[in-house]
C-alpha cells in the first residue's frame, strides 16, 4: 500500500486532533468529582455495626431504619451484607 506525503499528513493531522480531543476528554474525567455512596467506607461501617448490634438483639428491620434514621432499603443492604459475611465465615 503506497501513499502520498499529502495523505500521510492528513493522516497525521486527524490523529493529532483525536489526540487532543482524548487528552481533553481524560482531563474532565479525572477532574470530575467522585459523588454517590461510597461503599463500605468508616461512616458505613459504623452504621452496618450498629445494625448487627440491633438485629442479632431480634429487632425488626423498620424498627432499626427508625433507630439509625435510614431507609429500610439501606437496613435490606446491610441485611444482604451480613448474610454473606456469615456465609463466608460458615465456608471457612
Amino acid at each position: 500500500m503506497t501513499c502520498t506525503l499529502e495523505e500521510a499528513l492528513r493522516r497525521i493531522e486527524k490523529l493529532e486532533k483525536e489526540n487532543a480531543y482524548l487528552r481533553d476528554e481524560l482531563e474532565a474525567a479525572k477532574n470530575r468529582k467522585m459523588s454517590g455512596r461510597k461503599k463500605h467506607n468508616e461512616k458505613w461501617m459504623n452504621a452496618y455495626e450498629d445494625f448487627v448490634i440491633c438485629f442479632e438483639a431480634g429487632m425488626s428491620i423498620s424498627a432499626i431504619a427508625k433507630k439509625q434514621c435510614v431507609s429500610s432499603r439501606t437496613i435490606y443492604r446491610f441485611r444482604e451484607y451480613y448474610d454473606q459475611q456469615k456465609e463466608r465465615t460458615l465456608k471457612m
